[in-house]
């Protein structure tokens, strides 16, 4: 029992150094704006999450940096992944926040419809993504992501979303096995929330011939 004890301790401390080293490299990253050991910092930030999050808390430092720091590192080491699936087989959710509080949108069990009615963006982009080949849902929640991915079977998947959805439909992709890349909105929230559509399409035409 003693030597267990022992070994307990050690994986500990371990954990908690090995934690401490990927803050400190993922912060030094974000300072000095590249990528310092990438695979190291991506195991990392996954498998030392708990830890990862209290050494955060306890220097008082902004741990939703670091989330955004891990999505912009994932979308890195995918990138070429991504760049190698052609566009009709990949898959784009925007989130529903996106629309108009005032929208007409039917929901149905593909997630919502979008009717075109002008009051926000999300029709006009919808289109111009399909006209480049992609299938796109604006999705409610995640079970539909999982339900629309499961009967159509995209290799690859563009998920819209706060730190929180896109960290976890990362993870959740990857866990599936399947390219995933993340792009933020610019703010939480439940309604008329906003994002940067260039942003979107600047990841979405990885890969694809430039425009004319």
């Amino acid at each position: 029992m003693i030597a267990i004890g022992e070994i307990a301790i050690i994986v500990f401390i371990g954990l908690f150094l090995f934690s401490l080293f990927v803050v400190a490299l993922a912060f030094y990253s974000i300072k000095r704006g590249r990528f310092y050991f990438p695979r190291v910092l991506q195991a990392g930030l996954v498998v030392s999450e708990g830890f990862v999050k209290a050494i955060c808390k306890f220097f008082s430092l902004d741990d939703k940096e670091l989330t955004a720091f891990f999505i912009r590192l994932h979308n890195a080491m995918t990138k070429s992944a991504f760049a190698a699936v052609p566009s009709n087989k990949r898959a784009i959710f925007v989130p529903q926040c996106l629309r108009h509080s005032a929208c007409p949108a039917n929901l149905t069990p593909e997630g919502l419809v979008c009717r075109r009615c002008g009051r926000c963006e999300i029709g006009a982009h919808i289109d111009e993504l399909e006209d480049m080949g992609y299938m796109v849902w604006i999705a409610p929640g995640s079970t539909l992501i999982k339900r629309m991915v499961a009967k159509y079977q995209p290799e690859a998947v563009i998920g819209v979303g706060c730190l929180v959805e896109v960290k976890e439909g990362l993870e959740m992709l990857d866990k599936a096995g399947l390219i995933g890349m993340g792009v933020l909105t610019l703010k939480d929230g439940c309604v008329e929330t906003i994002m940067n559509w260039n942003d979107l399409f600047e990841v979405a035409r990885e890969g694809l011939p430039k425009p004319d």
